[in-house]
Parts: structure tokens; sequence; C-alpha cells
């Protein structure tokens, strides 16, 4: 399994950002992450110098959101729709997109409870609680 160290996600967004500004041929997985950088112009400022990217510390104490955070997890996401995974998803996906009559609202609703169950596992020291995840959607459905 690939795990992409923070410099190789942050440049992986950059390049995705630069390619797409200049009119390249970019990858599928690009072509998905320039979707949403192009629905989040608010990080073009991010995006646009590389070493800075890698440099920058975005602290939440500061209020400061993470960019590369930010569109990783609309990457995760919606791979997770597109493969169902886990179970249930995709369907919670569909209600909360025609609920806010917006997928990108949608996919912040998904976004509040991944990092809920991200940071309770890294709290807990468990692996990350699916079943826990899919409730969590759930309760955002009805």
């Amino acid at each position: 399994m690939f795990t992409p160290s923070q410099h190789d996600v942050r440049r992986f967004f950059c390049e995705t950002f630069r390619k797409t500004r200049e009119n390249l041929v970019l990858t599928p997985l690009e072509i998905i992450a320039s979707d949403w950088i192009r629905q989040h112009p608010e990080y073009d400022h991010d995006l646009a110098d590389v070493e800075q990217a890698l440099q920058a510390n975005y602290s939440v104490d500061q209020g400061q959101t993470n960019p590369f955070l930010h569109l990783s997890m609309h990457l995760s996401i919606a791979e997770q729709i597109s493969v169902d995974q886990p179970p249930g998803i995709k369907q919670a996906f569909q209600i909360l997109a025609r609920k806010h009559q917006s997928e990108h609202e949608a996919h912040h609703e998904i976004m509040e409870c991944l990092g809920e169950m991200i940071w309770n596992s890294q709290r807990t020291g468990l692996p990350p609680d699916g079943q826990a995840y899919i409730e969590s959607l759930k309760m955002r459905c009805s």
C-alpha cells in the first residue's frame, strides 16, 4: 500500500494545480484533484508555490485550514463514494447531496464525520471504526 508523505501530498496538489493552469495532460487522479482545486479558489495562493507549500505550517490553534488536508479528504471521500466503501457511504452521500442541493456541501458533511473517525482512531490508538463513521453519517442524513 502506498502511503505518501506530507511533502508528496503537497507536491502532488501543487503539480496538479500547475498542470491545470498550463492546460497539460492530467492523470485520472489529477483530473479528480483538479476538479476539487477549482472548487476551492481560496487555496490558489497555497498551491502556486511548491517550495512555500513544503515549508508551510497550518496551525489549528491559529485557526488556519490546511488546504492540502482539505483537498486530500475530498479525494478520499470521492474514492469511498465511487466504491461504496465503507458500505453505505454512497447512499449517505446521495441523501446529503439532495438535502443540501450540493454535492460539495455533502462532501463537507462527510468530511466532518471522516475527521471525527480519524481523530478518534488517533486518540485511542485503535483502527478507524468504519461502522461508527457510517452511523455518524446516518444521523446527519435524518
